[in-house]
């Protein structure tokens, strides 16, 4: 028997799945609206929301779910969240705008991240919640809110034990001279109480989190304080692999690849982070993440009914509902997940001077991943309807997917990927799972290359319907006019 080919094979939504199975949906998208396209699903949204809500209501009946909508510039996800009622956290200008466009009150608005004085200034007077990142921020609100009414916050805190360093919020070490501040100042901020953010799958570290944000509420009371919120932040992940084996399959081959072992698996030499010498390959690789099996409802679960020792055994959940503690988190990647995929086109197919099949389409790299990540899930081509060229090459073939920019690092995949045939001009290539920052994150305008149009799709009554995101209404979509 042969051995199967490494793969990556995508976890895939069966909304997701069912549109790229309608014959013609995907072709027609980009027929009516140009390839590439970022398609959008709110209905996928709303599902993940409520899983979320589900765990909460059950652990934690006091909570908010702040949606961070930096995740995605999406209006119709935006939009989504304001209908079911939930908040949102923002982290500029142009988000609080387009939130406040889009329904949400400045009592269900957070703004986080770090803010500097033109952001500060436009803040004091809206009643939205600041999430404070340093003692500057705090002082600076106090001077600009004068003798108005008191700005309300949250005191974002970072520097817990054995976790690693983050450059935002507040060092616990500082968190004494903040709680100062807020009392001093108590008729121009307002201490709703207390936030932190940890970007890790770890439970252990959130549960120090935890900890540290009791002891916190506690110091705060010893100040004439009354804190009411603790924000959990957001950090859930996404799981992207639909075969947790294969995946591992498919590291374990590359592994061998770096050693010179077998059939070359990367573009150029890259070793995606893992150290290699005489001694083997060592080290966590960049896309570390994509091996993730645990999804963002049950992280959540695990954190609110984890036991804190210091506190006899009592789990997160109890321990913030006897403090009189309202849950707050905010979600992006969670909400999102599987909720967006991106369309492109083969352009041409080529093969380069060391014998690799390089496929290049009409996007670049940065229109499908952040920055230097590498998506380690296989795209999945959809053959153009009709002849559109030659008779495809029978497989396996393994390729390299390539961008438009005349800039050799514009490779979409610097892991070689199998496919059963080699693909055609006109031919579409689906990247499964783009809604969570891949599409937005580092997309640019280079070369004067329009940025892809972004489209929201709903189903109704059997049917699939497509409009430009900035469009998209809840209310149309349930009564299927959209």
């Amino acid at each position: 028997m042969t051995a199967a080919l490494p793969a990556l094979p995508a976890k895939i939504h069966p909304l997701v799945r069912a549109f790229l199975d309608t014959p013609g949906a995907a072709a027609d998208a980009l027929a009516r609206f140009g390839s590439p396209a970022h398609l959008v699903f709110p209905q996928v949204y709303a599902e993940n929301l409520a899983r979320l809500r589900a765990v909460l209501e059950r652990r934690s009946p006091r909570h908010r779910i702040c949606y961070a909508h930096k995740v995605n510039r999406s209006r119709a996800f935006l939009r989504t969240a304001e209908q079911a009622g939930i908040a949102v956290d923002v982290a500029s200008a142009q988000e609080l705008a387009a939130a406040a466009e889009a329904g949400f009150g400045p009592e269900r608005i957070e703004v986080t991240g770090p803010k500097g004085e033109t952001l500060l200034r436009g803040l004091v007077d809206t009643g939205v919640t600041v999430n404070v990142d340093n003692l500057w921020e705090l002082r600076r609100i106090a001077e600009l809110a004068g003798e108005r009414v008191a700005v309300p916050v949250l005191l974002r805190v970072s520097g817990f034990a054995a976790s690693p360093v983050s450059r935002f919020g507040i060092a616990l070490g500082e968190a004494e001279e903040a709680l100062g501040v807020a009392a001093a100042q108590r008729d121009r901020i307002a201490l709703r109480g207390f936030a932190f953010h940890i970007d890790s799958g770890e439970p252990a570290e959130r549960v120090r989190a935890v900890e540290a944000c009791l002891g916190l509420v506690e110091r705060a009371y010893s100040h004439g304080l009354a804190p009411a919120v603790l924000d959990i932040g957001g950090g859930f992940r996404q799981v992207f692999t639909a075969d947790a084996d294969r995946f591992d399959g498919y590291v374990a081959a590359l592994r061998e690849a770096l050693l010179g072992r077998g059939e070359p698996m990367t573009w150029g030499g890259n070793t995606f982070g893992f150290h290699v010498d005489g001694a083997g390959v060592h080290g966590t690789p960049v896309f570390h993440k994509y091996a993730n099996t645990v999804p963002a409802a049950r992280m959540l679960d695990d954190l609110l009914t984890a036991p804190l020792d210091a506190h006899g055994g009592r789990t997160v959940a109890q321990l913030a509902a006897e403090n009189l503690l309202e849950l707050w988190l905010e979600p992006g990647k969670a909400l999102v997940d599987h909720a967006g995929i991106t369309l492109a086109r083969v352009e041409f197919v080529k093969q380069a001077a060391d014998g690799s099949v390089l496929v290049n389409l009409d996007l670049s790299r940065d229109t499908v991943t952040p920055a230097d990540q590498e998506v380690m899930v296989d795209p999945i081509v959809l053959p153009a309807a009709g002849d559109s060229g030659p008779v495809a090459e029978p497989g396996p073939v393994g390729v390299f997917f390539a961008g438009r920019l005349c800039l050799e690092r514009d490779l979409i995949t610097n892991h070689k990927v199998w496919l059963d045939a080699r693909p055609r001009p006109g031919d579409l290539v689906v990247f499964p799972n783009t809604a969570a920052y891949h599409s937005d994150l580092s997309a640019a305008a280079a070369s004067m290359h329009p940025l892809p149009p972004k489209l929201a799709v709903a189903h109704r009554s059997g049917e699939f319907r497509i409009c430009p995101d900035a469009d998209y209404e809840p209310a149309l979509a349930a009564s299927g006019t959209v």
